[in-house]
C-alpha cells in the first residue's frame, strides 16, 4: 500500500482515483477549483463505470489545499493537462515537496518543463517520471462521475536523471509501464501530437459551421487529414532517429496502448483505425468552438 496523492480532479485524476482506491492505496486527491471537487465531497468519493467496474471510490482526504494533499504522500501523481504543469511545479515547490513526482501523462517535454520549473524558484526537484500518454480513455459526462471506457495495456515510461524512486513508483502502481532509456522516447512516443493537431487544425470551418456537430474521430478522419497525419508522424519518427530512437509508427504506437484493436492489419490506413461505433462516436464529438486567441 502506497500513500498516493492524484493532482487533478478531471477525467484522468477521477479514473486514476477509482483504480488505486481499487488496488488498495492510501489516496488523497487535489483539485485547484473547490466547485470541482465539491460533487465528490458530496457524495464522498468518485463514482465511476466502465472497463474498470462500477461503484465509488473513497479516497482518504478530497482538498483543494496542495500541501495538506501531499502531506506525507509516497509519490505525487500529475493527472493534468499541459498548460497547467509549470503552474503546479511552482505550486509544489513552493510547498517543500520532496515525494517522488509521476506526471500521467507527461505529453511532450512535460519532466523537463517541470524540473526548469523547480529550478527557477531556486527549488532542488524530487525524482521525476513521465508516461507517454493517460492510462485511461475516461470522460466526466456529469461532475462527479467519470466513464472509463479504456485502460492502456502498454504505456511507455520513463525518468530523468535521478529519477528512478519516480519510475519505480509508476511501475508499482501502474502494471502497463514500460520503461524507455529516457523522457525523449517518452516525449516523441506521445501519440496526441500526432493524432489530434492535424485533426483540430483542419477540421477549424466544419468546428465553426456545426458547432462540433460531428464525430472527431470517424466522420473528422477524412483521407486529408490522414495524409497530414501521416506526414507529420515521419517527422516525428525522423527526430526520434536522431536522437537514437526506432520509434513505431502512431498507428502501432495505439495498438500497443490499446486504442486500436489488435485485430486491425492495415497500419497505414490511419483513416481507418476506428470502426464505426455509435455508442464510442456519441460520446467523442469535436470541440464546438474555436479559441479566437489561438489565430492571433
Amino acid at each position: 500500500m502506497r500513500r498516493v496523492a492524484v493532482v487533478g480532479a478531471g477525467a484522468g485524476g477521477a479514473a486514476a482515483v477509482a483504480e488505486l482506491v481499487a488496488d488498495g492505496h492510501e489516496v488523497r486527491l487535489w483539485g485547484r477549483s473547490p466547485q470541482t471537487l465539491a460533487p465528490f465531497a458530496d457524495q464522498g468519493g468518485v463514482a465511476y463505470e466502465g472497463v474498470l467496474g462500477r461503484g465509488l471510490a473513497r479516497p482518504k482526504l478530497i482538498t483543494s489545499d496542495l500541501s495538506a494533499a501531499i502531506d506525507a504522500a509516497d509519490v505525487v501523481l500529475v493527472c493534468l493537462p499541459t498548460f497547467a504543469h509549470a503552474d503546479l511545479a511552482r505550486g509544489l515547490a513552493r510547498a517543500g515537496a520532496r515525494a517522488p513526482v509521476v506526471l500521467n501523462p507527461g505529453h511532450t517535454g512535460g519532466a523537463l518543463e517541470f524540473r526548469q520549473a523547480f529550478r527557477t524558484l531556486g527549488a532542488e526537484p524530487p525524482p521525476i517520471a513521465e508516461f507517454s500518454t493517460l492510462t485511461y480513455v475516461a470522460r466526466k459526462y456529469t461532475p462527479g462521475r467519470v466513464s472509463i471506457t479504456g485502460q492502456a495495456k502498454s504505456v511507455r515510461l520513463a525518468a530523468l536523471p535521478h529519477g528512478a524512486a519516480a519510475a519505480q513508483a509508476a511501475q508499482a502502481l501502474f502494471r502497463s509501464a514500460k520503461l524507455m532509456p529516457d523522457v525523449l522516447a517518452c516525449d516523441l512516443a506521445n501519440v496526441n501530437m500526432v493524432l489530434h493537431v492535424p485533426g483540430a487544425v483542419l477540421a477549424a470551418a466544419w468546428v465553426e459551421a456545426t458547432r462540433g456537430d460531428f464525430t472527431f474521430y470517424v466522420q473528422g478522419m477524412t483521407p486529408g487529414v490522414a495524409r497530414a497525419m501521416r506526414a507529420l508522424d515521419g517527422e516525428r519518427r525522423a527526430v526520434a532517429r536522431a536522437f537514437g530512437h526506432d520509434l513505431p509508427s502512431i498507428a502501432a504506437e495505439m495498438q500497443a496502448i490499446g486504442t486500436v484493436e489488435a485485430s486491425v492489419h492495415d497500419l497505414d490506413d490511419l483513416a481507418g483505425l476506428w470502426v464505426e461505433d455509435p455508442a464510442f462516436d456519441a460520446s467523442i464529438l469535436a470541440q464546438d468552438q474555436i479559441d479566437p486567441s489561438l489565430w492571433r
